[in-house]
């Protein structure tokens, strides 16, 4: 292939080094009234009155918004699917206040110093309540998160709100109990796995303003636009052609940008008002007031006979999903759909158990969605069951993983249709030096070093539900414009969607404009999320630009006067085979829009999958622990990859790379912390700590390709998929040093020493 799988730069790389991009905040009219919050202090508490009378007399005071002056529907600000399987338990301000930092107020001025001085002459008197805050204790708690009458899901996901129950499910295929039974080895733990704040370089932020037709104008920082588009229209009470959304370029999201932010917010002030309102997110109210990773607690066990086959799985998952249900239950469904399936000679699994609410921050979508918690708990156990059968976890893990061709009890009836994970886990034990590693080697300094190892696979788009439509043009010129509606959050997507379409149209991707998020003017596409965009908008794009070529050679014919089928097109000139006659792609396309009867040429896909083709990654740490302190680093990472055809050679290892930092962060440093009243302790980067280079040791990073028949030219998805393996890797090569076991995210040096000292229980 010419423009496939080629390394070639992003298109906007030398841009964005140099500054030249622009993002919301840039965009925004100088002349935008600033939104600022007023935010609760309590945890759980119903507003008995509230007064603004001295804030809205203050100067440079626009207007000031209490739940009296707000529209009183339900929504939710979860951007997934449609219907939305999210329950709807949200108003744009409610007497009840839900969580600290819940919002209560909102103030508008014409500047930043006078909305914050207004925003200190509310006064609000509150009842108070109990607060819910561990989640273990979240059923039948006295406390009852959620009391309103009106609160509904589109679907039977399970909610019970007053017993605090978000979401149940269960999946289960044969007789668990009785084959638990029948094995001669069952392993159990329980695990808990924390959550884990976005951490994207830019804050939330929108602004919005009316068009010379009245229509609501909303530009935000989002990977999902259409979906923002439909919580606005509802939440503001606004028919949906009222209501217009941009995405400009964003600086990062990691699916925290999946959900919505203060769009409903600005866009409020903007009806009210009739003028420009923009609303930022300081970086504190990023952690504090939107969304981080749902924690969980995963209770597994682990049945097999005694040559390894492992016959019987049960996970029971506890999920927390803060005061408010977005992305509860899905979350929650897919950290069993997308572990089960891994292991597939098993002869009974199930998954099941409760997303609850509790009075902290929002959970929601974050990189690796559930799969990165499930992964966690079950390859953890495999590696127990190793120990257990002293056998090799990559032996093990060999004898028991899916193959391409085959199913699982929990696949839904689906065949794997591509798969290289087992030449991953054998090319991944080379790279490592696993046969004189592992498992353990004592230094002469007196540390240790380890190996460990994880197994995973993720998805690619949501199977059955999601589609992406893509529009592809003909110039006059003989150049192209790529209409697609889905979010390039510095991945890359744009450029690589272009790739595809080049590869189709035989022309270099430096002639074709891509042109994305707009929901005016790109077609339909539900966003940049559930590893999609390469898979689902890849496919549009490579049957939009099929259904343009198509027409080129079609609109070529009639000008030559010859049958379609005798037309040889190369990218540039359309040949008829004989060669007596030919004409250039720009004449051509000159042509196409001069005179009557002439129509330009575009080209138009949608494409959605009943499948979901899984990536897998076989992912190996190497540790150095001080046996005497607990303390740890981590030396070396060993990440192989089958994420189908590789588009573009340079993207995919970056994102492999971004992602097992983004992994290692979550195993080893991160940590959303609340004090006892339910306060955000992690609010800034000094109290949250990420990841710096000198934190993630050396990556290494290769691929073992698969063909996947239902992508574009063989791809798949590897955007999610790349953050679960460093966390269960990595407290396997912690026990293998010293022989204990990390059951708690982070594994922290303390967590180590405890664990080390006799009579310790290890966590």
């Amino acid at each position: 292939m010419k423009y496939v799988g080629q390394a070639l730069p992003k298109t906007d790389a030398i841009a964005i080094c140099t500054g030249k991009p622009v993002y919301t905040e840039d965009l925004a009219p100088a002349n935008a009234l600033v939104i600022k919050i007023l935010r609760s202090p309590h945890a759980f508490a119903r507003i008995k009155s509230i007064d603004t009378t001295k804030a809205r007399n203050s100067k440079g005071v626009e207007c000031i918004l209490t739940h009296k002056d707000v529209p009183k529907v339900r929504f939710t600000l979860a951007g997934q699917s449609y219907p939305e399987p999210s329950p709807y338990d949200r108003l744009i301000l409610d007497p009840i206040v839900r969580y600290v930092g819940d919002e209560v107020a909102i103030i508008a001025a014409t500047s930043e110093q006078a909305a914050n001085a207004a925003m200190k002459l509310i006064k609000v008197s509150y009842e108070v309540f109990e607060p819910v805050l561990d989640f273990e204790q979240a059923i039948d708690h006295a406390s009852v998160i959620h009391p309103e009458d009106d609160l509904f899901c589109n679907f039977d996901t399970g909610l019970a709100k007053e017993r605090n129950i978000c979401s149940s499910h269960t999946l289960a295929v044969g007789d668990v109990e009785q084959e638990l039974k029948n094995c001669d080895i069952v392993v159990e733990e329980t695990y808990y796995t924390q959550a884990q704040a976005p951490a994207m370089m830019e804050t939330f932020r929108a602004f919005t303003y009316l068009d010379h037709t009245e229509r609501l104008v909303v530009v935000t920082s989002t990977q999902v636009p259409f979906h923002i588009k439909r919580q606005v229209a509802r939440a503001l009470e606004l028919p949906a052609t009222r209501v217009r959304v941009i995405k400009p370029r964003i600086g990062g999201g990691f699916g925290g940008k999946q959900t919505g932010s203060g769009e409903v917010f600005a866009g409020l002030v903007t009806l009210k008002t009739g003028k420009p309102a923009m609303f930022i997110y300081s970086r504190t109210e990023t952690f504090s007031c939107t969304t981080s990773r749902h924690a969980m607690r995963l209770k597994v066990r682990l049945g097999a006979d005694k040559d390894g086959f492992i016959r019987a799985l049960d996970i029971e998952n506890l999920s927390d999903t803060g005061a408010y249900g977005e992305h509860g239950s899905t979350t929650f469904s897919v950290c069993g759909d997308k572990t089960l399936p891994l292991y597939n000679k098993t002869r009974a699994v199930r998954y099941h158990g409760h997303a609850v609410y509790t009075n902290k921050t929002p959970a929601g979508a974050l990189r690796g969605y559930g799969a990165t918690q499930g992964t966690f708990a079950l390859e953890s156990t495999i590696n127990k069951l190793a120990a257990r059968l002293n056998m090799d976890p990559a032996e093990l893990r060999l004898k028991n993983i899916i193959k391409e061709g085959e199913t699982a009890l929990a696949y839904h009836g689906n065949v794997l249709g591509s798969s290289t994970l087992e030449r991953c886990i054998q090319k991944g034990r080379e790279m490592i030096g696993w046969q004189d590693k592992y498992p353990r080697r004592e230094l002469p300094n007196g540390k240790i070093r380890a190996i460990g190892m994880a197994v995973t696979m993720q998805g690619s788009g949501i199977a059955g539900i999601d589609t992406s439509s893509a529009a592809i043009r003909l110039n006059e010129d003989g150049h192209y414009v790529l209409l697609i509606g889905s979010t390039d959050m510095g991945t890359g997507s744009d450029t690589m969607l272009a790739q595809v379409a080049a590869e189709v149209l035989d022309t270099p991707p430096e002639k074709i404009i891509v042109h994305a998020a707009d929901t005016d003017v790109s077609p339909y596409d539900p966003g940049s999320y559930a590893s999609s965009t390469a898979y689902v908008t890849g496919m549009a794009v490579l049957q939009a630009a099929e259904d343009l070529k198509n027409q080129i050679i079609a609109q070529g014919a009639k000008v030559l006067a010859v049958a379609p089928e005798q037309i040889e097109f190369d990218g540039q000139q359309l040949t008829a085979f004989n060669g007596s006659k030919a004409i250039s792609l720009k004449t051509l396309a000159e042509s196409l829009v001069v005179g009557t009867d002439k129509c330009q040429l575009v080209g138009n896909a949608t494409y959605g999958s009943p499948i979901s083709p899984p990536p897998f990654i076989a992912g190996f740490a190497e540790v150095e622990v001080d046996p005497e302190t607990g303390k740890f680093e981590l030396i070396d990472y060993v990440a192989v990859v089958d994420c189908g055809t590789i588009l573009n050679a340079n993207l995919v290892k970056i994102q492999v790379e971004g992602g097992i930092a983004q992994g290692i962060g979550l195993a080893m440093y991160e940590e959303v912390r609340y004090d006892e009243r339910g306060r955000l302790q992690t609010n800034n980067f000094m109290q949250y700590k990420i990841p710096c280079r000198k934190d993630v040791g050396r990556i290494t990073v290769a691929f073992e390709e698969s063909y996947e028949p239902t992508g574009p030219f063989g791809a798949k998805s590897i955007g999610e998929a790349v953050i679960n393996t460093p966390s269960p890797a990595i407290a396997h090569a912690v026990y293998n040093a010293v022989g204990v076991s990390i059951t708690r995210l982070p594994i922290t040096p303390e967590k180590v020493f405890m664990g080390m000292k006799p009579q310790a229980r290890p966590e």
